[in-house]
């Protein structure tokens, strides 16, 4: 297996909360010239409709920066018009105008040698009982997601699940629906983008929804860093769950990954590109202590089933 590292190219601009602001904003000239100091950067991933205000200028910034382009995320939850829905709103011209988008995403992700468009529908779901009609919810969505995969079938779809946030609910919530909305539609241009931040959240164990995605030939993207299971802080992958990190490149090498892994880290001390330079050594390292653990070791844990013996091992092996 041959990791290849992407970088968000947004995370290299303005991050703040409701209380502070992190990192100052910066255009895409600059937060692009930051990606090409991170060692160990393969690709990136750049944010449609927002990076591409003048997208023949955008696509010209992205050849001459010279990394390949891992996926265009589509973004249609924070403009205004997106307050009700994108896919799923009440309004039948926004869902037209979100179906619209997801299809430029597609055409730009072609032109720029991507042939992938990321979307996590995190304004899309309910606060409330009686908000919504679920079922309307979900026909709109399917609707929506099959009429811009059938646009263009080169490129594929890879939908990011989340539990919350903007929605109490998102549609979305966790890889079983993620998987059944894949599964309803039946196209092969439509699966999962697996955010391990938003697998801890549900509750879920990261490497054991990533095989189900695998097995179901629906794992198009994975993105990688941590958090407590509470909220979705974006943190260094394995600062928190250092052995789910690890049984994740475990299991990645076992399905042979040839995909990309991209990072959505926050920095919210230093430098955006120290944080990122540091993830992807995190990440390098995950795999090397497989090669200190043994990986036949590992397996014959697993066969065991005997978490004493198991753990007993895997903390003396980093003394």
């Amino acid at each position: 297996m041959q990791l290849k590292h992407a970088v968000m190219v947004s995370l290299m601009g303005r991050q703040a909360d409701r209380f502070h602001e992190y990192q100052p904003p910066r255009d895409l000239a600059e937060r692009l010239a930051m990606v090409k100091r991170i060692r160990g950067v393969e690709g990136i991933e750049i944010v449609y409709p927002q990076d591409f205000a003048d997208p023949k200028q955008t696509i010209a910034m992205v050849q001459d920066a010279g990394l390949p382009v891992s996926a265009v995320n589509l973004n249609v939850k924070s403009a205004k018009k997106w307050q009700a829905g994108s896919f799923t709103s009440p309004d039948p011209q926004l869902r037209a105008d979100a179906v619209a988008d997801l299809k430029t995403a597609m055409d730009l992700a072609a032109e720029l040698d991507a042939w992938m468009v990321t979307c996590c529908p995190l304004i899309d779901g309910h606060n409330y009982n009686f908000q919504v009609d679920y079922l309307k919810q979900w026909r709109w969505l399917e609707e929506g997601i099959a009429e811009a995969a059938r646009h263009r079938s080169d490129v594929r779809i890879s939908l990011e699940y989340k539990l919350n946030e903007a929605r109490n609910y998102v549609i979305l919530g966790d890889m079983g629906r993620a998987l059944y909305l894949c599964e309803r539609l039946g196209m092969p241009n439509v699966g999962v983008t697996m955010d391990v931040g938003h697998a801890l959240v549900a509750k879920e164990t990261p490497a054991e929804v990533m095989c189900l995605a695998a097995q179901a030939g629906r794992l198009f993207y994975v993105h990688f860093n941590d958090n407590g299971r509470e909220w979705d802080w974006d943190m260094l992958p394995g600062s928190v769950n250092l052995w789910d990190l690890v049984e994740m490149m475990f299991y990645l090498e076992r399905l042979d990954w040839e995909g990309w892994l991209a990072y959505d880290v926050l920095t919210r001390n230093g430098d955006p590109v120290e944080t990122m330079e540091a993830t992807i050594a995190i990440v390098e390292a995950a795999r090397e202590l497989l090669d200190k653990l043994g990986r036949d070791r590992l397996q014959k844990f697993i066969e065991e089933g005997i978490p004493a013996r198991a753990y007993q091992y895997l903390v003396r092996a980093l003394l």
